[in-house]
């Protein structure tokens, strides 16, 4: 039931879990369902949300994610931890699209979040609910642009961040969780090892774990992703949106949206052909798609130079597989040379430094063009997940 806190009229009904269905309440610190151990997924009275969010009512709002408050699960508005994420541009890249005969070509640039990733936008959201359901201790393993965000967002909220990532992860993204105050811990591993850790460690140092999709909340930052997109292409969804998926919390996010906004009557009822990108390395999802599979199997050693895509499998892998085939979509993976060349390219024509993650999809559009499953005239937009500045070791030998 919807409640005054702070001056905000609350939307949220309930938090339901996305494999059994179970309701859990929503006023209480939730990991994953207690039923069946799956992913949580809030749930809002958007009949009541609609008579004050409407697409006109957006006019003039603030340019972040929290411009869609109702449609978000913090209570007060004095709970909000922000640094001003959200409303990146959507870039219709011209000379890209020529290069590739497109003419209705976009890139969702996310690298310009705070922090320098989109993880900016999970993580405003998770750590305003945090603290405001109060949580003081705060942990998540990271891969490297998750771990910045938190301590970032965590500094900002007075919380302390407990972050544990691979030993091979990017110094870049080390040194910054230090200067945000988090306590680092470097592990011989992968991000999965880092996650067995924090699950093992939780309940003794009393810290909340904020994993991907192991708490409901860092996915309706990134669901705004889609609101976004949705207004800033004046309310036509695109005909394909391409998606560089690690734990894939911005893709179920991003199909949650579309479904909120069908029912705030805002959209119809087409949805875009959604394609999961993944590196050769480390392809769980797109061996499970061509295998036919409704979950995936665990990659036992991913490499790959990109990585946010180094995730060996993802909590969500079911319901990543469903919505690629609700969606007429499909996955494909690309080697880590491919992934280079995208950077390359996207550089050099569009001035748009991109992470390996976010070329990745430069990558795939060749493929997918190649193969005929995108048209040259269908409207596509790439999300680029994040900046290049966050990986300096993997350019240190370029000339």
């Amino acid at each position: 039931m919807a409640k005054e806190a702070g001056g905000c009229d609350i939307y949220v009904k309930f938090l339901e879990c996305s494999g059994c269905g179970a309701r859990h309440e929503a006023g209480s610190l939730h990991n994953l369902c207690r039923e069946c151990g799956r992913p949580l997924l809030v749930r809002y009275d958007l009949a009541r949300a609609a008579r004050t969010l409407t697409r006109d009512s957006l006019r003039g709002r603030v340019a972040s994610l929290w411009r869609y408050r109702e449609v978000l699960p913090v209570a007060g508005d004095a709970s909000i931890v922000t640094l001003g994420e959200g409303w990146t541009p959507l870039a219709h890249v011209r000379r890209l699209g020529e290069r590739l005969g497109m003419s209705r070509l976009h890139v969702k640039d996310e690298s310009l979040n705070p922090t320098g990733s989109f993880k900016a936008r999970g993580m405003t959201v998770a750590v305003s609910m945090a603290g405001e359901l109060g949580a003081e201790r705060l942990a998540v393993p990271s891969a490297g642009n998750a771990s910045g965000a938190l301590a970032a967002y965590a500094a900002k909220a007075g919380l302390e961040a407990h972050i544990y990532m691979p030993r091979d992860a990017s110094r870049v993204s080390v040194v910054e969780c230090v200067q945000y105050g988090a306590h680092v811990v470097l592990v011989d591993g992968f991000i999965n090892d880092c996650g067995r850790i924090i699950g093992e460690k939780k309940e003794i140092e009393g810290w909340f774990e904020v994993s991907t999709l192991k708490e409901p909340y860092r996915i309706e930052g990134k669901k705004t992703m889609a609101y976004e997109i949705a207004e800033q292409m004046d309310w036509t969804l695109p005909d394909v949106l391409v998606y560089p998926t690690g734990g894939g919390t911005g893709l179920i996010g991003i199909w949650k949206a579309f479904d909120e906004m069908e029912e705030l009557g805002w959209i119809d009822s087409k949805r875009p052909r959604m394609v999961s990108v993944q590196a050769e390395g480390c392809a769980p999802i797109v061996s499970a798609f061509e295998a036919g599979a409704e979950t995936a199997e665990a990659i036992t050693q991913p490499a790959t130079v990109a990585a946010g895509l180094r995730v060996p499998v993802a909590i969500g892998d079911f319901m990543i597989l469903r919505i690629l085939r609700e969606s007429g979509g499909c996955a494909l993976s690309v080697s880590d040379a491919e992934i280079l060349d995208g950077v390359r390219e996207l550089g050099s024509t569009e001035g748009i430094f991109a992470a390996p993650e976010g070329a990745a999809c430069v990558a795939a559009l060749h493929r997918l063009l190649k193969r005929g499953e995108v048209g040259r005239q269908e409207r596509v937009v790439l999300l680029i997940t994040g900046s290049g500045l966050k990986y300096p070791h993997l350019w240190s030998d370029l000339s």
